[in-house]
Parts: structure tokens; C-alpha cells; sequence
């Protein structure tokens, strides 16, 4: 019966597991309530920060606890070298607190790590500490098999240099990786005899690992992919020699054309890939320098069917492409985000409006030419009745004037919510208080106002503010924002 009881409370825990209050009254029911709840509260530390305050708070204790692990001869050899960061006697823990981790986050881990006056030490002594500490987490008399691993790229955390960590992973469902992290061919190539359960699985900086093989044998081992994402350094430049590789990694992709459901890309594909992925959801596709290639060659874009395709996010992709993507979505899609590919394209916002009568989430870039968009912009607020946020970034000399005055005679009801960016000019406080005047009737809005001109005039980012909080009283404005920066890639 004790047992039974146990399994019945852990079932009613996991569906506390996002309510940390809860969770944390619990511990103090009794024995058994303590002993059940111990497990799912340190299964994932990290997914207990909250504040910024709260956060460095709690860094400091969960470095303690794992300190606590570490045996007396540990603790007497650290202090040996210099390392004495111990306030207390030594006394083991009650549980085995390091036993329930199954995240293991090492950019989480080193942030607890520098969470004390450890930062202030020699990056040698630090070094020493970080590889004690992970002899803790994966140890050869270790049982537990982790669920997640988040590498970095800091040379200590050498898994494939320690006997049997194939074993400790061989359960993971989700891995991030860099393409430098320790000795990273042998590491996948270790996990490839072992892991075949992995459903989210990020590749960061994988131009670099062009000229390693491994990847794509990887990807192609796994049973269940949901979620891909290959990553490159901002900075790369693209040739020839990258293709091949990226069409390998394509090829693997293929293999799991039903289960995959979100996938990020950063380069355009040299493969059918996308019509092959029938069951995707999640589109994140970008490139980092222009893009050179021949449309001719991404004719097949034309006929890759992607109809289940609800979210589609791209930065610096031509829009021709634009217009393949958008029109084989089967008008499924429900969010869009394009950065700088759409300036100045009336025929994407035709495309829009034409192919996505389902449309709640749309960021935007318009260009200078204004008095040829507008008509489509009102086409586009007219025919996407169920639009509830959108993002604008208008360039230098588009005038504010004429789409404030669109959004506020044809926006749909459902649209509420506002962000305007704009990298140097200003929008007029007129044109504001004309938008907000024709708002009236309608449900309060949510606005944002962003432009890197607020750096060097706080003066005009005051007199907008103090405007903004003249129609919150009216009830035009429900919640607001004024700040300076510019628009990113969400």
C-alpha cells in the first residue's frame, strides 16, 4: 500500500511540476510526501530560475548542495591547491541529490559554478574545480541515464574523455551540441552506438564541422526527431565546399519525414528536403550573407508541398523564395516573421493576404515606397480577419502618417497588439495621436514603440510617453512600452 501511495503522489506531483510554490509546500507534508517530491524537484534545477535575483540566490545554493557531494578527500584536495570554498563541516546530504539530475545543462552548470567569489579565482583553479565537480555527474558507478545534455564550448567538460559516459546518455531525448565542443567527432560517434532516442537535437556552429564526418550518420541512427535545428556563427562565409555536407545533412533529414515538426536551417536547401517533411509545423529558415545562389536552381521550392506548415520564420531570404514557401502552406499558417527579405515586396504581402486567411502573428518590414504598399496593407488587414499581433519595422523615409491611419480604419477586431520599430527616424506625435484618436470603440491595445534614435533623444521618447499615458486614461491603451533598439529576429 505504501508503495501504491507513492506512485499515486508522484503521478500528482508531475502535474504540479511548473507550480514551484505547490511543489515546494509538499516537501513539508511528511516523509513520503518529502522523499516523492525530492526526485522532481531536482530532476531540472534550472527550470527553477526566475528572477534575476531569485536566480543568483539559488545558484549559490545549488552550488553548495552539489559541493556537499563531493567526498573529504576531494574537499581536502581542493584545499591543497588553493580551493577552499568550504563553510561548512563536512556532513553527506540526506539524499543523493545529484543521483536525480537528469538535465544536465553545462552552461547552466558553469554559471553555477562562477556564482560566488569562485569567479574571482585563477582560471586554473576554477578549471580544477569544474573537473571534480563533473566526476560527480557522470561517474562510473553511476546508474542514472540522462534525458537532456547541454554542452559548451569550454574544454573542460572532455565527456568522451570518461569511461562509459556513452552509457549515461544513451537515453537522451535532447541534445545541444557544439561542433567545438572537447573532441565533438568522437563524442557523436560514441553516442551513435548508444542513442537512438534523441527528439530535440541542436548542432550549434555547424559550419565548422564541414570537414568531419559523423553528423549525418548521427541523425539518421535516431528513432523519434521532432525538433532539428542546425545553427552557424554569424560571421562564416559561405563557398562551394559547404554543400555537399549540407546536402548529406539533408539526405538524413529525409529519413525521418514523418516525425519531424520543427526544423531550423540557416542555409536554402540543395535538396527536395522540405516536401519531403510533410508533418512540419515549424519552419526557421535563414542566412547570414547574401544570398548568391540562382533562383533557377531552387525551382523545386515551387512544388514542395508543406501542408502542415504553421509558423514560418525567416531573416535575409530572397522573396521569390518568400512566395514558394508562403503559397504551399495549404493556408495553415498561423505566424509569420520576416526580417529584411520583404522591404519594398508588394507581391508578398499579396501573398500573404491570398494564402493565409488564418494569419494571428505577422512581423513585417515596409519600405520606403509607400503610396504603392498601403493599398495592399489594407488588403492585407482586410482579408486576415483573425490577426492579433503584429510587428512593423518601417525604413527611413516610409511616413508613419499613412499606416497609422490604415491600422486604425481596417484592422480587424482581433488585432490589439502594436509593436512599431524603426532604426533612425521618429514617429510623429501627431500621427500618433491621430491613431490613437481613431481607435476609439475598439478593445484597448497593446503597444511598443521602438527606435534607436530614443538612445540620443530622450526628449521626444518622454513626450511620447507622456502621450501614451493621456489615452491610457481614455482606455485606448491597455499596456505600453517606449525603448530604444532595434528589431530582432523572433
Amino acid at each position: 500500500m505504501s508503495k501504491f501511495n507513492k506512485d499515486v503522489l508522484f503521478l500528482i506531483f508531475e502535474e504540479l511540476n511548473y507550480d514551484k510554490n505547490s511543489l515546494y509546500s509538499c516537501l513539508l507534508v511528511n516523509r513520503t510526501w518529502c522523499e516523492t517530491m525530492v526526485p522532481i524537484l531536482w530532476r531540472n534545477p534550472s527550470q527553477h530560475l526566475t528572477t534575476i535575483d531569485s536566480a543568483n540566490n539559488l545558484k549559490d545554493k545549488i552550488l553548495n548542495v552539489i559541493l556537499s557531494h563531493l567526498s573529504k578527500e576531494s574537499r581536502e584536495n581542493l584545499k591543497n591547491q588553493g580551493i577552499d570554498i568550504f563553510t561548512e563541516e563536512y556532513r553527506r546530504p540526506l539524499f543523493n541529490y545529484i543521483n536525480f539530475w537528469k538535465y544536465l545543462d553545462f552552461i547552466f552548470l558553469e554559471k553555477v559554478i562562477l556564482s560566488k567569489n569562485i569567479k574571482n579565482f585563477e582560471e586554473s583553479k576554477i578549471s580544477i574545480l569544474r573537473k571534480e565537480i563533473l566526476k560527480l555527474f557522470v561517474d562510473k558507478n553511476r546508474n542514472t541515464k540522462f534525458i537532456q545534455l547541454i554542452t559548451t564550448d569550454n574544454p573542460d567538460y572532455q565527456l568522451f574523455n570518461i569511461s562509459g559516459a556513452e552509457h549515461y546518455f544513451s537515453e537522451l531525448e535532447t541534445l545541444s551540441i557544439h561542433s567545438y565542443f572537447g573532441n565533438c567527432r568522437n563524442f557523436l560517434k560514441g553516442l551513435t552506438k548508444v542513442c537512438k532516442s534523441i527528439k530535440n537535437f541542436r548542432f550549434n556552429d555547424v559550419y565548422y564541422f564541414i570537414n568531419n564526418s559523423g553528423l549525418s550518420e548521427f541523425i539518421q541512427e535516431q528513432k523519434n526527431l521532432s525538433d532539428v535545428a542546425f545553427v552557424s556563427d554569424e560571421n562564416y562565409v559561405y563557398h562551394n565546399s559547404v554543400e555537399p555536407f549540407y546536402k548529406s545533412l539533408e539526405v538524413s533529414l529525409i529519413k525521418h519525414a514523418n516525425t519531424i515538426q520543427h526544423l531550423r536551417i540557416e542555409w536554402i536547401p540543395f535538396t527536395g528536403v522540405l516536401s519531403c517533411l510533410v508533418n512540419l509545423v515549424k519552419l526557421k529558415i535563414s542566412t547570414r550573407i547574401p544570398y548568391f545562389r540562382n533562383l533557377n536552381e531552387v525551382e523545386y521550392l515551387k512544388n514542395s508541398p508543406l501542408p502542415n506548415l504553421k509558423i514560418l520564420k525567416t531573416f535575409n531570404i530572397p522573396i521569390d523564395i518568400l512566395d514558394y514557401l508562403t503559397k504551399n502552406t495549404n493556408e495553415q499558417l498561423i505566424k509569420i516573421s520576416v526580417h529584411y527579405s520583404s522591404i519594398g515586396s508588394k507581391s508578398f504581402i499579396q501573398v500573404i493576404y491570398r494564402n493565409c486567411p488564418n494569419l494571428k502573428y505577422l512581423k513585417l518590414s515596409l519600405s520606403r515606397n509607400a503610396n504603392s504598399l498601403i493599398p495592399e496593407f489594407e488588403n492585407l488587414l482586410v482579408n486576415c480577419q483573425r490577426l492579433s499581433k503584429l510587428i512593423l519595422k518601417l525604413e527611413n523615409i516610409f511616413s508613419w502618417d499613412s499606416v497609422l491611419l490604415t491600422l486604425a480604419k481596417s484592422s480587424p477586431n482581433s488585432l490589439v497588439t502594436f509593436e512599431f520599430h524603426s532604426n533612425n527616424n521618429i514617429i510623429k506625435l501627431g500621427a500618433m495621436r491621430l491613431f490613437f484618436d481613431n481607435w476609439k470603440n475598439r478593445n484597448p491595445m497593446s503597444l511598443e514603440v521602438c527606435s534607436a534614435r530614443y538612445d540620443t533623444n530622450d526628449f521626444e521618447k518622454t513626450k511620447l510617453e507622456n502621450l501614451i499615458r493621456e489615452y491610457k486614461v481614455k482606455g485606448i491603451i491597455k499596456k505600453s512600452s517606449v525603448h530604444s533598439g532595434n528589431l530582432a529576429l523572433r
